[in-house]
């Protein structure tokens, strides 16, 4: 960072400081650049491990995948990680690998837009403004919270709030709770809370698929092999990605795989939810792979309890008290906590304003659009991590964090290398791809399976995943290939 009579001036500005703002520090730092700021609104790192704090929240990745593959951590106290583990963990290799003088806190984006004439950006923060070279979008995709309209929200009288803000603050025990929604979240936190409330009424909308989890605590023993034996930590990286890279068989390669990842998920129900209505309401009406699978072994049980009921049936109203559903039935409420999700694509792209004075955010809500997920037309000097098209479904983010992360480090070297001054992604590169992603979609299960999700379009498009092997994706972005861009040297 440097300052002069028209301001602060980073070579670099990274938008974020979760997994992908932390690991393109360290390995900025590791190639030599050090003229970088990242600007986090928070006042402390870890993004959506800082950020979601209700009880239960963990990893749905296997802890040894869920990391960087430079610092591996042998010590993971169990299969999956908790969020007060992985937050620990980020805080350490944000610190082993001293990068916190670089990060702003407190310095959300309020504004950041183009100067053509410069070549460069020029970024407002609620802490004040700068310049950068260049700018890199890291804030991930699951920052902003979803809570949809329902009528008469505004008038109930108890306490509400979405799993992403959980109130401590507030005494769930013995009160009667109404949790709207079934993904991730819901999923992981009904268990927590069900044996301390009253009555806990499920409203669903769609039964989400649900397998077996398989977490356990690791062994001591476990943890030291790890520890002392040579490429053992790395082979088990390799088994779990080999693992999980295996779901892609019935997004991607043919729906008639889904059937033993189906039969999976059926004997789990049958085996943990013997009411046979129950059953049916918790039987899913669509493809596994529609919709992100759930790893769980406790939500099925919890629902079974006399204290809970799953109404499926949809929201009709909500009154000051209670929450009526369109068969008419009224449930008695105290509290409502929102498992909806979140709103896609995420915060920072509409803020971010592109050559035309277009937002990225515009440009996304038109079509869903990106290079390689790392870069879009119209945006000089931008970069992306998890961009549209640069995430899978069925795959640890932080691999495909990585990815990027070396894609971003191998364009910024040869951009110094030629001297480049301004860097854009080709229009015809960039509409290649897309078509490509298009044609690819078009029977994979996300579009085909049945289900209305976060991976679609309101107009039934690919929303944003890639569809293909990430090994494949991997080929891709190994290096940076200076024909996909026009450049301007100095």
């Amino acid at each position: 960072m440097t300052r002069s009579s028209h301001g602060e001036h980073a070579g670099v500005a990274i938008i974020g400081a979760g997994f992908a703002g932390i690991g393109l520090s360290v390995k900025l730092r590791e190639a030599g650049f050090t003229d970088f700021v990242v600007l986090e609104r928070a006042s402390e790192i870890g993004g959506v491990w800082r950020d979601n704090t209700y009880p239960g929240c963990a990893c749905d990745v296997p802890s040894h995948l869920y990391s960087y593959s430079f610092a591996p951590n042998p010590n993971w106290t169990r299969t999956y990680g908790r969020q007060h583990e992985i937050l620990a963990y980020l805080r350490k290799v944000a610190g082993d690998n001293d990068v916190v003088q670089h990060i702003r806190f407190d310095s959300e984006l309020l504004d950041a837009r183009w100067e053509d004439r410069e070549n460069q950006w020029r970024i407002k923060t609620s802490s004040g403004s700068l310049t950068a070279r260049i700018l890199v979008t890291a804030t991930g995709l699951f920052t902003d919270a979803s809570i949809p309209r329902l009528p008469g929200l505004e008038r109930f009288e108890g306490a509400k709030f979405h799993s992403l803000h959980w109130d401590h603050d507030h005494d769930l025990t013995g009160e009667r709770v109404a949790v709207i929604g079934t993904g991730a979240s819901a999923v992981q936190f009904i268990p927590e809370i069900q044996p301390i409330i009253k009555h806990l009424t499920v409203f669903q909308r769609s039964a989400p698929w649900i397998v077996t989890r398989m977490d356990r605590p690791t062994l001591a023993l476990e943890r030291a092999l790890l520890r002392h034996v040579p490429g053992m930590q790395r082979g088990l990286r390799a088994a779990y990605y080999g693992m999980i890279e295996s779901f892609g068989l019935p997004g991607f390669v043919d729906r008639r795989f889904r059937h033993p990842f189906e039969a999976l998920g059926r004997m789990q129900l049958l085996r943990q939810v013997r009411d046979p209505e129950l059953r049916r309401k918790l039987t899913p009406d669509y493809m596994i792979g529609c919709k992100r699978a759930i790893f769980s072994d406790s939500y099925f049980p919890a629902l079974t309890q006399s204290n809970v009921t799953v109404a499926t049936s949809g929201i009709r109203e909500i009154g000051r008290h209670s929450i009526t559903t369109h068969d008419g039935r009224e449930y008695p409420v105290d509290t409502i906590i929102f498992g909806t999700g979140f709103t896609m694509p995420a915060g920072a792209g509409s803020r971010i304003f592109g050559r035309d004075g277009t937002s990225m955010g515009e440009r996304y809500e038109q079509r869903p659009q990106s290079y390689l997920g790392v870069a879009t037309t119209g945006f000089p000097n931008a970069f992306s991590i998890l961009g549209p098209f640069g995430a899978v479904g069925n795959q640890s983010a932080i691999f495909m964090i990585e990815l990027q992360i070396s894609y971003i480090i191998d364009a910024l070297n040869k951009l110094d290398t030629i001297g480049a001054q301004r860097v854009e992604v080709r229009p015809d590169v960039q509409d290649a791809f897309l078509a490509e992603v298009e044609q690819r979609s078009e029977h994979t299960v996300w579009l085909q399976g049945g289900c209305n999700s976060y991976y679609t379009t309101a107009d039934g498009r690919n929303a944003g995943l890639y569809p293909n092997w990430s090994f494949e994706y991997r080929s891709r972005v190994k290096q940076f290939n200076t024909d996909d861009y026009q450049i301007k040297a100095g």
